[in-house]
């Protein structure tokens, strides 16, 4: 078994080498690929979890999972791994995690942004928001802070001036912590705060946090609403530019198994759902009805609320988020979620119900801070807040270092906090996979009605929650093909009825029912009337002994198939 711990964070060449080891030591149920080169050619990695043995990867309804396209946010990509140790140890001893590898397929990206992720970890700290790639200027340095590790000691902290015109200042109550200066504060010490790091083009007097030189965000690279610089910051120059974004964009579109995406980021600990643009009367009901009952066992599992990101999410009231990951459900129609771990107010005990979490991030009271604080310098003392020391920096001159480490406090959780944080997700993700519709066969038969004359027989269902198009919303797409029926016919048989391949459309699920049966036959169960299952008829003329294969197939449902003989 691999070598893994999740009370720490790995980079990129242990990462590769956990993955690879998982692929060697677990055949029949690890694939590895790489998927594409990042902007500084480290390999995209994608693990294939299927049990082999039931069939190809392809042939099953597929969950993605993925984490860490933001450089700091590496819980996400340890949530990935965790994932995966769970379904290969649990395999063939956990009742549901062997029947979900039996029938289903995860594809797994632990870390889409190997690149930035990197720098986050690397020696030499550099945070930066996502790609590395300088952007939207390659040719010019971008005047003001350039966040980075300015006195070598491997965290990226904060730095403070002493300045009577500050905004901030020291808590009354903990003067390590330093927090906003009300209107009315006139008397004591007052400070200017920044990011650790070098200022270019300083001059003299003015120190600003400008737009970075790595400004793109792979986040908002994808196609959905996709807008320009000016409109979108860190949209990148076009859909998909960024050979990161391509890659997934390559790979999901070409998957057609895929039912479900989950992206993994930090921190606010949500659970995110479509749509980011439009509000929930604009999803079709079916689909709102699964991601409801997604979102409320969700809930229960990990103890995050499940909400819309239209709703409850966005960073300004009046602005959309564009060219986000839910693309996916938008152009693709494969449900979509974006899970934030990690919660350090929650953590603390702040409480939330009387705002939302994006709120928050902007606007909150004083208390808050010094709750989150406390917390923190009780979990890790002198790890995430780190006390204040002099340095003299080499274009602002004398100052104090210190602070949040947000890679370690707010970004992610203290290490010894990480496993719990992530546990209760594999359980949710499999939950998920299990949802999606599965072809299942009732029937194949054949029943001779002359000398050479069959007619062959073929039942299938829809044994899933989800109807086989997946979603509604890939139905009214067109990019989910109905259920196929083929037929294949040796040489001395002669099809006389019937057509050797047919669509012979959707399956709904369960997702379709009413709750209480007591609603049946009254007029109100219009939904449930269609049936899941579709009976498909040949008729054939052949010998007595001949064999006949048959397939029903759709691409999120799987495949069935069968051999009858003529007798």
């Amino acid at each position: 078994m691999p070598d893994i711990s999740f009370d720490r964070f790995y980079r990129y060449d242990e990462l590769s080498g956990l993955l690879k080891a998982y692929a060697r030591e677990y055949p029949d149920l690890v694939s590895l690929e790489s998927i594409g080169k990042s902007y500084e050619g480290r390999d995209i990695w994608v693990v294939t979890l299927t049990n082999k043995k039931t069939g190809p990867a392809e042939d099953k309804p597929a969950l993605w999972l993925d984490g860490n396209i933001h450089s700091v946010e590496v819980t996400a990509s340890s949530a990935c791994l965790y994932h995966i140790e769970k379904m290969v140890s649990g395999f063939g001893i956990d009742r549901k995690v062997t029947h979900c590898l039996d029938t289903r397929t995860f594809y797994v990206c632990p870390r889409v942004n190997p690149d930035g992720a990197e720098w986050a970890l690397g020696e030499m700290k550099r945070n930066v928001r996502s790609s590395v790639r300088p952007y939207p200027h390659a040719d010019e340095q971008v005047d003001g802070i350039r966040i980075m590790d300015v006195d070598g000691d491997g965290r990226v902290l904060f730095m403070r001036q002493s300045d009577k015109n500050g905004p901030w200042k020291a808590h009354p109550e903990e003067p390590r912590l330093l927090v906003r200066r009300e209107p009315d504060d006139f008397e004591g010490d007052f400070y200017r705060l920044f990011r650790e790091g070098e200022v270019a083009g300083y001059d003299g007097a003015t120190v600003t946090h400008t737009p970075p030189r790595e400004g793109l965000d792979l986040n908002r690279n994808f196609p959905a609403y996709w807008a320009p610089e000016a409109k979108q910051m860190g949209a990148g120059p076009a859909p998909f530019s960024e050979p990161e974004t391509r890659a997934l964009g390559d790979f999901i579109s070409t998957h057609k198994n895929i039912v479900t995406a989950v992206a993994g980021h930090t921190f606010s600990g949500i659970l995110l759902r479509s749509c980011s643009n439009k509000p929930d009367a604009e999803i079709p009901v079916d689909d709102l009805r699964a991601y409801t009952r997604v979102g409320e066992l969700g809930s229960v599992l990990t103890g995050y609320p499940a909400v819309s990101i239209y709703h409850d999410f966005r960073y300004h009231p009046k602005q959309n988020i564009a060219g986000g990951f839910d693309w996916v459900y938008e152009h693709l129609g494969i449900y979509f979620w974006t899970i934030e771990y990690w919660a350090p107010h929650k953590a603390a005990g702040v409480d939330m119900t009387s705002q939302k979490y994006s709120d928050w991030l902007f606007d909150h009271k004083a208390e808050d801070d010094l709750a989150v604080f406390r917390f923190f310098d009780r979990e890790c003392p002198g790890t995430a807040y780190v006390d204040w020391y002099e340095f003299n920096h080499p274009q602002l001159g004398p100052l104090e270092i210190g602070g949040w480490d947000i890679l370690n406090s707010f970004h992610n959780p203290p290490l010894h906090l990480l496993e719990k944080e992530i546990a209760p997700f594999p359980e949710w993700f499999v939950y998920q996979a299990l949802m999606s519709a599965k072809l299942e066969l009732v029937e194949a038969s054949a029943t001779r009605l002359g000398d050479k004359t069959y007619l062959i027989r073929l039942v299938v269902e829809n044994g899933g929650y989800l109807s086989t198009a997946g979603s509604e919303m890939a139905r009214e797409n067109g990019v989910s093909r109905e259920v196929v029926a083929e037929i294949e016919l040796p040489d001395n048989a002669t099809l006389l009825r019937g057509k050797t391949w047919q669509e012979i459309g959707h399956l709904p699920g369960r997702v379709t029912m009413m709750a209480s049966p007591v609603f049946m036959g009254t007029g109100f169960d219009a939904m449930d009337r269609r049936s899941s299952r579709a009976s498909i008829e040949w008729l054939i003329e052949a010998a007595p002994g001949t064999t006949i294969n048959v397939t029903a197939r759709q691409q999120r449902s799987g495949k069935v198939q069968a051999t009858v003989s003529c007798a």
